[in-house]
């Protein structure tokens, strides 16, 4: 059954596809599984589809609306915490120290904008119990590749390395109004504890050296990189970024930290 199509229209600047099947609503809300008492986030309510059952199960939930006509429509809901912003603007551990618990999040994320938005809530990673969203299918893909595989990338090791990433749900464009031109998935990811000694920025910075040339062998660019600091830890070069395994490059930043710390 597919809810009544909504007269609010969609505005592509803020990459808006309302979902509105709601056997999918249903599936998705049951696998995220809102309890009372839980610290819920949704990114981008827009018309509802999951804001309301996320509530009525929750009785409390905070959402995050850069449009102005939606956030309107949501104030006063009752149980309901409008935050009018800029995902990207919003301080996710502030939220989590305001809830005095880690956050459970929540979103229909805009296509356009979906990279940035997971970096952004990665450097949040330990004020989140978990992160339920709709991403463009591909997306996903990369996100949980394994390693050797045309989606592994640094998306792949960057998200891989700070949460544990399990593809849920298939979305088809006719899930939603408009329909996109993509396929989407909602994907489920549960914070890591973080590895010791681990840097996440020294761990970026490897990582997009690995991958800036992916079609050559590491020894062309991150061995040069190592090099030009005197790095001379034993690191297998004679492969290709996509060849490397998450925990490797985690070790290798661990090296490099640790050695940096010595120094």
């Amino acid at each position: 059954m597919t809810a009544r199509a909504p007269r609010h229209v969609a505005r592509k600047r803020f990459g808006q596809h309302f979902l509105v099947d709601e056997a999918l609503v249903e599936r998705i809300v049951g696998a995220i599984d809102p309890r009372p008492g839980q610290a819920l986030v949704e990114i981008g309510p827009g018309l509802g589809a999951l804001t309301r059952p996320l509530l009525a199960r929750a009785g409390t939930l905070t959402v995050i609306e850069i449009d102005r006509d939606l956030a309107a429509r949501w104030r006063g809901t009752a149980g309901l915490d409008v935050i009018e912003a800029d995902v990207l603007d919003v301080d996710f551990a502030a939220l989590a120290d305001a809830a005095r618990r880690r956050l459970r999040v929540v979103g229909n994320l805009p296509y356009n904008i979906s990279t940035p938005i997971l970096f952004h809530l990665l450097g949040a990673a330990a004020h989140v119990a978990d992160q339920h969203v709709m991403l463009q299918r591909e997306v996903v893909a990369r996100m949980a590749a394994a390693p050797g595989g045309k989606d592994y990338g640094r998306l792949s090791v960057m998200l891989q390395w700070r949460y544990a990433i399990e593809p849920l749900v298939d979305v088809p464009p006719e899930a939603f109004s408009p329909p996109p031109r993509v396929d989407s998935a909602v994907v489920r990811m549960v914070p890591l504890p973080v590895p010791a000694l681990a840097d996440g920025v020294l761990l970026g910075e490897i990582v997009a050296c690995a991958f800036s040339q992916r079609r050559k062998l590491l020894r062309h660019t991150l061995g040069r990189w190592l090099a030009a600091r005197g790095h001379t830890r034993p690191f297998d070069l004679q492969r290709r970024a996509e060849e490397v395994p998450v925990d490797e490059y985690v070790a290798l930043a661990r090296a490099l930290g640790a050695a940096g710390q010595a120094a």
